[in-house]
């Protein structure tokens, strides 16, 4: 095995040191890519200067030119291409994937025709290794298929195994070469084949290393994390975890903090191509127009050539210019950055400090030029159409919603607003779907919380006009700012068609709304203050603006009183998946299981406030609860509880959590 030793933990953060061939890396560590024995812009003896203790290359890439025959004259690819340090080689799997729609996966390996006029290429497992052997690189990796993290379970699951078996191949065909051997881990975002992967993948019993493949490919953030943070703690703790392709600043911070050692990515000499560099003070885009006239320099905190020499605006002038000088001085700004970034959690881990220096540092790293930041987006924004604080704003997909314009929050911006709000808060309420089929011995009572431009209570009642011989409904919303449907309404015959329709021009006029079977009130104000008026609800309809910002409402103190208030048995739906909302939800006495997923997220939450009788009985009032496998992913978390609730607090909430009446 590669000698690895293991000096310091913080948390689930690690510094080692990892002994190859040609040196020792200390980590946390990223590899700059130099994907054909090359840096785009920074020569061997500039990477030295910055610090850089090991560069990537790309099996794939180096096959095609300058080929094995080169590698096997030269002895390898450190005195080729004057690079004295380690290297480590990724196999080619990942070019199997990015060029899916030239290549033909079989058992054997991929064959691909990288151009329609082009050579035929064959890359198998031991193909790839001979290849890796020649170049000589101090860690290689097995040949892995990757496939999108959107793709279906079946395809997961098929391509793990594939992997699975070129891995048992690449491991036969290293034989007796000293270089280090790591596999990949795969299985997408599915936890069970994640954990799969990890063991079959032990099993073997041959790795110097593991590596986190599949990642960065479709999947949301909070769901990269999730992944990343569970398979990190499946590997064994002695040997190196590298996390393949990723990321910004932010996600290598985060994934240090989840366990991982090693990193790549293209993205701080992508960036800089394009004139976005990494800076202390957040993300600068160097093309915007701002910087034309701009005499500071990029970071004053960085002492490279960039920062020291010149200013924003004459970087802007490179940039505008395509001079390739801008490339050059920002690919080397950002390569800096994100090393510097690695040794400063490298001592913080040694020193202990880690937990305190990733708290400080999460919103710089995320944020975009904190001096000059840029307009909030807007989806497709419309000539300027506003009230108070709200924005009309067009999707290319042909539907208009309503931006929150301090917080830039775009309500319903993914999905048809229409079809979101049937989808998340009518259509999963068993409650209001035996209202639909007919009469009740009372009212059922649905509280619309954050009631916005109305999509959700419009759901419900377009789903109440379908149903004439419904049950009794008493529909209450709770808005403290009723400028949004005020535009909306303005605005309902062009853009917002769901307001075509006599109840929400009534609501807003005179406050409420009523027909036979159905009456619908208004409560304008503050929801704190005015939810004692109202009975308790049946149904709730949980949509407030998130939780960065409208805080309050995300807390555990108001999810206790929402729970003291339900009816029982109910319903809460909210567009939420968070594990700190999902944890603030049990801790505050509901069950909580999966929601449908929507727009970009793969899941929503469901709470439920089950019969008193049955609270100890620990039911199961919904095929999709939470189990112990969310528990256990929760365990790994470094975002479990909410900003509200004091670190005093912590063990207290866990308690509560994991003693719930729904994971027994």
């Amino acid at each position: 095995m590669i000698p690895f030793e293991l000096q310091a933990t913080d948390g689930k953060a690690r510094a080692a040191v990892v002994e190859t061939l040609h040196g020792r890396i200390e980590t946390p560590v990223f590899m700059p890519v130099g994907t054909r024995a090359t840096v785009m812009t920074q020569s061997p003896a500039q990477l030295e200067s910055l610090g850089a203790q090991i560069i990537l290359g790309n099996t794939y890439h180096l096959m095609l030119q300058p080929g094995i025959e080169l590698f096997q004259r030269f002895g390898g690819i450190h005195r080729w291409m004057g690079w004295n340090h380690p290297v480590l080689t990724d196999s080619g799997g990942f070019q199997l994937f990015s060029l899916a729609h030239r290549v033909t996966i079989s058992e054997e390996g991929g064959v691909l025709q990288p151009k329609q006029d082009g050579p035929i290429v064959h890359l198998s497992p031991e193909r790839s290794i001979e290849m890796q052997r020649a170049i000589g690189s101090d860690i290689m990796m097995v040949l892995d298929h990757c496939i999108a993290s959107t793709s279906s379970r079946a395809e997961a699951e098929a391509a793990m195994h594939l992997t699975h078996r070129w891995a048992r191949r690449s491991l036969l065909a290293r034989g007796d070469s000293p270089q280090a051997l790591f596999a990949i881990v795969q299985g997408t975002i599915f936890e069970d084949l994640r954990r799969a992967s990890a063991r079959a993948l032990i099993d073997l019993d041959g790795f110097d290393g593991f590596a986190i493949g599949g990642l960065a490919v479709g999947e949301e953030r909070a769901r990269r994390e999730d992944v990343t943070e569970l398979a990190a703690g499946l590997l064994p703790a002695d040997r190196p975890r590298y996390l393949m392709g990723v990321g910004t600043p932010l996600d290598l911070l985060e994934a240090v903090a989840r366990g991982v050692d090693l990193f790549d990515c293209i993205l701080p000499v992508a960036w800089a191509q394009q004139g976005i560099a990494f800076t202390s003070r957040g993300k600068v885009a160097l093309r915007r127009g701002v910087y034309k006239l701009s005499d500071t320099p990029l970071d004053p905190a960085c002492p490279c050539d960039a920062c020291r020499c010149y200013s924003r605006s004459y970087l802007y002038h490179l940039f505008r210019c395509e001079e390739p000088l801008g490339w050059q001085l920002l690919a080397h700004h950002n390569l800096r950055f994100y090393l510097e970034l690695m040794r400063e959690m490298r001592g913080h881990i040694l020193a202990g400090t880690f937990a305190g220096f990733h708290a400080s540092r999460r919103d710089t790293l995320g944020a975009s030029d904190l001096d000059h930041p840029p307009v909030p987006p807007r989806v497709g924004k419309v000539r300027a159409i506003r009230r108070g604080e709200f924005e009309v704003v067009a999707s290319p997909r042909g539907f208009s919603s309503i931006q929150h314009l301090p917080s830039g929050e775009v309500m319903h911006s993914i999905n048809h607003p229409d079809e979101e709000a049937e989808r998340i808060y009518v259509g999963q309420s068993a409650a209001i779907a035996r209202a639909l089929a007919g009469p009740m011995p009372r009212p059922l009572v649905v509280w619309d919380v954050g009631l916005g431009a109305a999509h959700n209570a419009m759901a419900l009642v377009r789903a109440l006009d379908r149903a004439p011989g419904h049950g009794e409904i008493e529909l209450v919303s709770f808005e403290h700012d009723l400028d949004a449907l005020r535009l909306a309404l303005h605005h309902s015959a062009r853009r917002f068609p769901h307001l075509r329709h006599a109840a929400p021009h009534r609501l807003l006029n005179v406050g409420s709304f009523q027909r036979e079977q159905l009456r619908w009130t208004l409560c304008e104000g503050d929801f704190l203050a005015n939810h004692a008026a109202w009975p308790s609800p049946d149904v709730v309809f949980y949509d407030p603006f998130s939780q960065k910002t409208n805080t309050p409402l995300w807390s555990l103190a108001v999810f206790r009183l929402l729970f003291a208030r339900v009816a029982r048995p109910a319903e809460l739906f909210t567009f939420s998946s968070s594990t700190a909302v999902r944890s603030s939800l049990l801790a505050a006495g509901f069950h909580v299981a999966r929601g449908v997923g929507s727009g970009p997220r793969d899941e929503t939450t469901i709470a439920l406030a089950i019969a008193e009788s049955d609270a100890g009985a620990a039911p199961a009032p919904h095929p999709l609860l939470l189990g112990r496998d969310w528990l256990d992913r929760r365990a790994r978390s470094s975002a479990r509880f909410g900003a509200d609730i004091p670190a005093d607090h912590h063990e207290a909430v866990d308690r509560l959590v994991i003693g719930h009446a729904q994971f027994r």
